[in-house]
């Protein structure tokens, strides 16, 4: 899940809840939207691969 955050940037959460903090892990912030979601693409096809 990408987030937008109050400096502008975009921040990429995972889409389940981190049992230890209750919270979602974050896995990196982007400047773009678009380089957001390329690096999105690029876990999802890690996961699977």
């Amino acid at each position: 899940m990408i987030r937008k955050l109050k400096s502008g940037e975009y921040r990429i959460y995972s889409r389940k809840k981190d049992a230890k903090t209750n919270r979602r892990r974050n896995l990196g912030t982007f400047d773009s939207l678009e380089a957001a979601k390329k690096h999105e693409r690029e876990i999802q096809y890690f996961k699977k691969h």
